[in-house]
């Protein structure tokens, strides 16, 4: 199939790249390379340096009339989100929306899967591991973009029969992640604890997030892309790991002597997050694959640039 991906030099994008243009589909790259890399692009993906909020963005609709479209281009920082929250919904909500309805416009069009969030959607919640039937409360702007564009895919959904997937994706890790932002703190743990730095840990380090290895999760975008579905699905383990658990694995896994160093508190910090994925087993057939220990040796294998 015509396969656009937004956010294809990215760290989740790029995967989800390489394996589509492994099973033999012709695939289109949308990125701006803000935070993604060109060295992440595989060299068999057309592609366009380009904004999602670019008003050019139909002409490459109409010029490469995509089948299935995976949107994974965002502004990720939720903290920058709180910084700028007109900066965050011009990127997440009316960039989402410049490709949704150039996609609309596409006759050929088959599915629409959305890269949402699990954490930023439902905020501190008092059901763990949290379904998708749990009531949201984002409670950052980034949270509430995701879930905007989310009410809006149902209303392309109904008024225009846009069939979509919206995956609700936990704490995705794994190679490619970009150590150097604020998402991610696997690789800026592995990051520093390598070269010789001192990870600072936020606040107490008790706060537990649902991670989920990168190629788990391009596994669920794919069964996504193949089922005759539409609708919300959480993408994640159901398991709880605490940040200090997290330092200390990778400070096992690096050899590292660096110190358990915390310090204050992010204001407005998730407590807990964890995400159950019964919907999508039962109807994507889909679960993760990747053990933390397993996928954290991966990662920071790939940290050590080593094949």
């Amino acid at each position: 199939m015509r396969i656009l991906v937004t956010g294809g030099c990215g760290f989740i994008g790029s995967h989800l790249v390489d394996k589509l243009i492994e099973q033999g589909h012709q695939v289109v790259v949308l990125d701006n390379l803000s935070t993604g890399k060109k060295e992440n692009l595989n060299p068999k993906a057309s592609f366009y340096q380009i904004d999602i909020q670019d008003p050019e963005i139909p002409q490459i609709f109409q010029k490469e009339k995509p089948e299935v479209v995976f949107h994974f281009a965002a502004q990720i920082d939720v903290r920058k989100s709180v910084e700028s929250p007109i900066k965050d919904a011009k990127i997440n909500i009316l960039g989402s929306l410049n490709l949704i309805q150039g996609f609309i416009q596409v006759s050929e069009r088959k599915k629409f899967i959305f890269a949402s969030s699990g954490g930023a959607i439902y905020g501190d919640t008092d059901v763990i591991p949290t379904p998708e039937t749990y009531l949201e409360s984002p409670e950052s702007p980034y949270g509430i973009a995701k879930l905007t564009v989310e009410k809006y895919l149902y209303f392309y959904k109904k008024t225009y029969g846009l069939d979509y997937l919206s995956l609700r994706l936990a704490n995705v890790y794994g190679p490619r992640q970009n150590s150097k932002g604020e998402a991610g703190v696997v690789a800026i743990f592995t990051d520093k604890m390598l070269s010789g730095n001192q990870p600072i840990i936020n606040g107490s380090g008790r706060q537990t997030r649902d991670f989920v290895y990168v190629k788990d999760v391009v596994e669920a975008a794919l069964l996504a892309m193949e089922k005759e579905k539409s609708g919300i699905y959480n993408i994640g383990t159901a398991k709880e790991t605490s940040i200090n658990e997290i330092f200390r694995k990778i400070k096992e896994l690096t050899g590292s002597n660096c110190q358990e160093i915390h310090g204050p508190e992010k204001p407005g910090e998730q407590k807990r997050s964890c995400l159950d994925y019964s919907k999508a087993k039962k109807e994507l057939n889909w679960r993760p694959k990747y053990n933390l220990e397993e996928g954290l040796k991966e990662t920071v294998k790939w940290f050590k640039g080593l094949p």
